[in-house]
């Protein structure tokens, strides 16, 4: 797959990105992965997931959050930015792909912490014409109460929910719940037996291989019937 390998300037100091795309069959649509709070860009999940997706057409960037960048730097973890900073490095990633992908529409993609900045965004009007999240962190493992949906209302344009019953930050009661308040219109597809990493136990018959395919088959399907050609 076709790659370039970049810097974001941002306050001061650059994110590392990375911008797949297909060498053929382009989508009209392209994407902007952001990971979970303990992944960066090259992490194999994400690194599966941005190039499963540019096999399947669509035009991908990937970058890291400050906080990861910093973390890759000095050779130890570091915990996520506040959400001010986040959302600030995410918008960044946001025009660098906007300045590559031309007139194609902008799909903001998102595993867990990635996914939940990405909803803040469209909720303030970044340029964004749908929504793909991955393990939706409504609420932490255990505090159902302290919910992270408070935004959704404000949010128009249509999402992608895909979530595992196993995962311990979203009740699937309360998404749904949350779900009836979105302001667009939602989908949500539930994964059986997968956790927050979208991990399965070998009793459900079938891998964790299988489980990202569907994952990526399904946001191809989502994006054909969301915006038909």
């Amino acid at each position: 797959m076709p790659a370039e390998r970049f810097a974001i300037p941002f306050q001061g100091e650059t994110l590392s990105a990375q911008y797949d795309w297909p060498e053929r069959g382009e989508s009209a649509s392209a994407i902007l992965l952001a990971n979970g709070a303990g992944y960066h860009l090259d992490a194999p999940w994400m690194a599966e997931m941005a190039l499963g997706l540019a096999a399947r057409g669509f035009p991908v960037l990937r970058f890291n959050y400050l906080y990861r960048e910093r973390a890759l730097r000095a050779g130890r973890e570091k915990p996520p930015d506040r959400t001010a900073l986040l959302e600030g490095a995410h918008a960044a990633a946001l025009a660098a792909l906007s300045a590559r992908a031309g007139a194609r529409r902008l799909l903001l993609a998102g595993k867990s912490l990635g996914g939940r900045i990405a909803t803040h965004l469209a909720a303030k009007g970044e340029r964004c014409a749908g929504l793909v999240l991955f393990g939706y962190p409504l609420h932490p493992p255990g505090e159902p109460e302290k919910l992270r949906s408070e935004h959704f209302a404000a949010i128009a344009q249509p999402a992608l929910f895909l979530q595992g019953t196993r995962d311990a930050f979203a009740d699937l009661e309360l998404l749904r719940a949350a779900l009836a308040r979105y302001g667009g219109r939602a989908t949500l597809e539930v994964i059986q037996d997968a956790d927050h990493g979208f991990h399965v136990r070998k009793s459900s018959g079938r891998s964790d291989t299988e489980v990202r395919l569907a994952l990526l088959e399904r946001v191809a399907r989502w994006e054909r019937e969301t915006f038909p050609a």
